[in-house]
């Protein structure tokens, strides 16, 4: 009798090749991976035209490879698609999940790499299958289908429940092809713990940190690591702990930045500015005048969260406002000089507001 030939193979299609999708796509594809990209516009063209150039930030001119992918201009172009990876921000997300949803249907397992949890109420009405993703690297789009990544991975793997056991440790198997993937039994802690991470991301943006340069060192460096361990105290009063993620600072480390002279840390704190690329959002706000960013669900999340539990939150609440304020077409850079003397308003504030 002829060899069996197995079980066919799994077939993916990932929805959005930007910073992260775009270069998650390409390693797959790398390792035989039947993957398909769905995007839209010139991103579309570019992947049809060149297919995905990814590169290493540290090493560009060793690592720099092109990779042809499949490409789907809509969903129903896959029909038959076993994985779905969702690549999109979560202010993108319910749009793109409804048309999801009515191409096709609620076969696939979906997979949804997006930071914050706003997919966690996004998704569960739509789809009975689940998985959240965590993404534990950095990325930056130069172009359309052109991304410099700091690292390979890791991504982090989890549900709401037990019940996707086996579609998890599918997905596992299958994005590990691509770059080191671990599953976590308590999702909420890894998701807030990336959420503190995520709090740079709308300071950056404020002060334009990569799109232009920095106005005064020290008062960002204060900025930075002061909502930082803002942001920890939160996730803490909130309930949740600490899951370590491969390549970003512990929570000791944060607290330790607040307590150290700050001559004592620039030096460190310099390395890691040279290692750190433009920020998603600085890229949405500065370079492409966007409206629709990641602020709500990652800073206003972290503010409405210190409101609930009674935390103190001049940092990210003063970031907040001015996000809101000034994200915008036409957005100019603050001075860092300047945010922190907003944060110092927004504490004289709260100082007068009787309890």
């Amino acid at each position: 009798m002829p060899a069996s030939a197995g079980p066919p193979a799994e077939k993916v299609l990932l929805v959005g090749a930007g910073a992260i999708g775009a270069p998650v796509a390409a390693w797959l594809a790398e390792n035989q991976v039947n993957v398909w990209v769905c995007d839209t516009g010139e991103t579309l063209a570019a992947l049809k035209a060149k297919g995905i150039t990814t590169y290493l930030i540290g090493a560009p001119d060793e690592t720099r490879r092109q990779t042809r992918v499949n490409v789907a201009g809509r969903f129903a172009d896959v029909p038959d698609a076993d994985i779905v990876l969702l690549a999109v921000k979560n202010y993108n997300l319910p749009f793109v999940a409804a048309d999801l949803r009515a191409q096709l249907g609620d076969r696939p397992v979906i997979v949804s790499l997006a930071n914050g949890t706003d997919n966690q109420s996004i998704l569960p009405p739509l789809f009975s299958k689940v998985i959240y993703g965590i993404v534990g690297f950095n990325a930056r789009c130069d172009r359309p289908a052109v991304v410099g990544y700091q690292k390979r991975g890791p991504l982090i793997l989890g549900t709401l429940d037990t019940s996707l056991e086996p579609q998890l440790r599918r997905v596992q198997a299958l994005l590990s092809k691509a770059c080191p993937t671990e599953t976590v039994s308590n999702l909420g802690d890894a998701v807030h713990t990336k959420i503190v991470m995520n709090l740079t991301n709308a300071l950056d943006a404020l002060v334009g940190h990569g799109y232009v340069p920095l106005s005064n060192f020290d008062a960002y460096q204060h900025l930075l690591s002061q909502t930082l361990w803002e942001g920890v105290r939160i996730v803490r009063a909130a309930g949740y702990k600490e899951h370590a993620i491969a390549g970003l600072p512990s929570f000791s480390m944060l607290r330790l930045a607040t307590l150290l002279p700050r001559w004592i840390a620039r030096p460190i704190f310099r390395r890691k500015l040279r290692a750190m690329v433009m920020s998603s959002m600085t890229q949405d706000v500065a370079l492409h005048g966007a409206q629709s960013t990641e602020l709500e669900s990652l800073t206003g999340y972290i503010v409405r969260l210190a409101r609930r539990y009674n935390v103190p939150a001049p940092y990210n609440t003063t970031i907040y406002r001015l996000g809101r304020e000034r994200f915008r077409p036409g957005f100019k850079p603050m001075r860092c000089e300047d945010v922190l003397a907003e944060v110092e308003r927004t504490r004289k504030n709260l100082r007068e507001v009787p309890s």
